[in-house]
Parts: C-alpha cells; sequence; structure tokens
C-alpha cells in the first residue's frame, strides 16, 4: 500500500480571501478599544480618585490602610502620615498605604 505523495506536494495554497489584511486591522482596532474602555479607562479613574483621597487627607481624618489597620490621623507630612491606632500608639506609615477614609466617628475607641 504506497501513497502518492508527490501530487499532495505538488498542490498549490489555497488562495487568500480578498480583503483579509483589512479585516484583520479592523478587529485589532475592535479589541484595542474593547481592552481600553474595559480594562485602562476604569483603572485610570480608580488612580484619580486615590489620587484625590490622598491628597485631601487632614488631621483628625479617620483612615484604613491596606493592611486593615485603622486609626486617626494626627500628623500630615509630604509622604507619610501618623496615625494613632489606640490610646498613646501612633504608627507612621506612607500616604499611599492609605485605603479608604472612615466617616467621622466611626473609630469610637481611638
Amino acid at each position: 500500500m504506497s501513497f502518492p505523495i508527490s501530487p499532495v506536494i505538488a498542490q498549490a495554497a489555497a488562495p487568500q480571501p480578498a480583503g483579509g489584511g483589512m479585516s484583520m486591522i479592523i478587529m485589532m482596532v475592535v479589541l484595542f478599544g474593547l481592552m481600553y474602555f474595559m480594562m485602562i479607562r476604569p483603572q485610570m479613574k480608580r488612580q484619580k480618585e486615590h489620587r484625590a483621597l490622598i491628597a485631601g487627607l487632614a488631621k483628625g481624618d479617620e483612615v484604613v490602610t491596606n493592611g486593615g489597620i485603622a486609626g486617626r490621623v494626627e500628623e500630615v507630612g509630604e509622604t507619610f502620615i501618623t496615625v494613632e491606632i489606640a490610646a498613646n500608639v501612633k504608627v507612621k506609615v506612607q500616604k499611599g498605604s492609605v485605603q479608604q477614609v472612615l466617616p467621622k466617628g466611626s473609630l469610637k475607641s481611638v
């Protein structure tokens, strides 16, 4: 049982459909547009909100850090803030580690 190989090799490649390159470019543009509106734009919006939150920190604000430490801001510096987490217990953390600002009166024990 011998298979003829030469006719298989001699076959020409299938012709490309007309406009194949243009549809690929359009598909890439559409995918980039979806990526921008679903991933990049929301992330930029969150970053902008976080920068505004950091810039608005003031003494007396009640905050929660990324590590879960909750306390009241005692001192605001250029890159660090001092947070009082219990009576006479103060920690110095970076401003960027503040995750959220709590409403006034949320922390009763500090």
